[in-house]
Order: C-alpha cells, then sequence, then structure tokens
C-alpha cells in the first residue's frame, strides 16, 4: 500500500511518537486525521504541516465510542477513503501492587481501570470502529487490501518492570489482540500489526532515570521518535508484514528496578 495520496488516522498525534508519525505520512504524501485529547496542540502541528494534509476532527477521546464515531465520520467527510489507522494514545502509569509499610502510592484499582481503559479498550475501541470503515471499501491493490491497522504496545509487555504491572497489563493486552484481530479482518484484506518500542524520546519519558539505559545494547541512547516514524512507513508499504508484534528497541531487554 502506497502512504502518498492515502488517509490515516493518528491517535496520540500531537505529540511523542504519535507526531513523529504525523510527520513522515506527510512527508511522505499522505493525508493524516489526528485523533488527540490536546486539541491545541494538534491544531497548531496541523497548521505547521498543512491543513490540506492535516485534519483535527476536534477533542478526541479514544474510550469513547461516540466521539470516535463522529471524529472517524469527519475524517472521512473531509478525505474520503481511510486507508489506516495507527494508534499511538496512550498513558504511562507507575505503582506497585503493595508496599511495607504505610504507603498510599500503591496501583489502586482505579488506577488499574484507568491505565486498561486508555490504552487497551481505547485501542480496541478505535481498531473496531475503523476496521467497519475499512472492511466496506475498494481495495487499494491487486491483492485486495482494504487498509492497515498498526498499535502500539510497548517491549514492557515481554519485560515489565517493577510497578508496570498496569502498564505491562495493558500492553499486553495490545500485543495478544494483533494475530487474532489479523485474522478476523484477513478475508477483508485487512493487516493488522503492533509496534513495541523500547525507551523514546516522548513526554512520557521526560522524568526517566537516565540509570535505565543500562539495559540498552546499541544504540546506547533512547530512540527517537522519527525512527519509530520510519518502522510505521515500512509496514504500511510492505504488504507481506501481517500478524506480528515488532520490537524496535536496540536490542533492549528491561531489568527488574
Amino acid at each position: 500500500m502506497q502512504i502518498k495520496g492515502n488517509t490515516f488516522i493518528v491517535t496520540g498525534g500531537a505529540s511523542g511518537l504519535g507526531e513523529g508519525t504525523v510527520r513522515k505520512l506527510v512527508e511522505a504524501g499522505g493525508n493524516v486525521s489526528i485523533f488527540d485529547l490536546n486539541d491545541e496542540n494538534a491544531r497548531e502541528l496541523a497548521k505547521s504541516l498543512g491543513e490540506s494534509q492535516v485534519f483535527v476532527p476536534g477533542k478526541v477521546d479514544v474510550t469513547s465510542e461516540v466521539i470516535v464515531r463522529e471524529a472517524i465520520q469527519k475524517t472521512v467527510e473531509k478525505f474520503g477513503k481511510l486507508a489506516g489507522v495507527i494508534n499511538c494514545g496512550g498513558v504511562a502509569t507507575a505503582a506497585k501492587v503493595a508496599r511495607r509499610g504505610k504507603s498510599a502510592h500503591t496501583l489502586t484499582l482505579d488506577l488499574f481501570d484507568f491505565t486498561i481503559r486508555v490504552n487497551l479498550i481505547g485501542t480496541y475501541n478505535v481498531c473496531r470502529q475503523v476496521s467497519e470503515v475499512l472492511v466496506n471499501q475498494d481495495p487499494f491493490t491487486e491483492d485486495g487490501e482494504r487498509g492497515v491497522i498498526i498499535n502500539t504496545a510497548s517491549i514492557a509487555y515481554q519485560d515489565g518492570q517493577a510497578g508496570q504491572v498496569a502498564y505491562s497489563a495493558s500492553k499486553g493486552g495490545v500485543a495478544s489482540m494483533t494475530l487474532p484481530m489479523a485474522r478476523d479482518l484477513a478475508p477483508a484484506g485487512v493487516r493488522v500489526l503492533a509496534i513495541a518500542p523500547g525507551l523514546f524520546q516522548t513526554n512520557m519519558t521526560a522524568m526517566v532515570n537516565e540509570k535505565v539505559l543500562k539495559d540498552a545494547i546499541f544504540p546506547h541512547r533512547m530512540g527517537k521518535p522519527h525512527e519509530f516514524a520510519k518502522l510505521v512507513a515500512s509496514i504500511i508499504e510492505n504488504g507481506m508484514l501481517n500478524g506480528e508484534v515488532i520490537r524496535i528497541d536496540g536490542a533492549t531487554r528491561l531489568g527488574k528496578l
């Protein structure tokens, strides 16, 4: 599938990995609809990149069925056919299940629920509604491809550290959806993949202790959003990639911390 001339939704597209993805898709000639709660940043990004290619349907909460449905409708009205979605929207939470002594900072049920709701249920909500559009369109390629769904997991789904029970569970759910969702949508020609990034330079990692870099093999640094975005572009353009969770982490294996 080509990026040029086609339209993609990017959740969490106003910052971090999502912003890097938006920039890459626009650079490659694609159209992008940014789904983000930060409506102001999304509009500033759209203005800087060109509003003919970048659309902001309003403030989008990925956990809301109604808001996502309306945002998808506005996107289709703006650009026509959808070619896919890249789900980068999410939250990073950290708290241990229990601590010795009296401590208020533990993984409460509310915090666990919030993390799962945004990272896993929000991702599924967008996937489900976008896929309903994709499967009912004419194909883009001779193979019958009608679109691609790319979700963002994390290496924490395999290497979860102390304090990452909720986060790892949410990203593990995203990773585990990949193959069965690909099998569900294969008859209609829709591919499904997940990317599991390691430590990348985003707002979420701004306060991360540099000691975590000891777990990086090479390169010995955090990843950059444009490197994540290059993988997104490769997935879109390579029709043989399907049903996989792809790590992009410089061979990092997280320690227990």
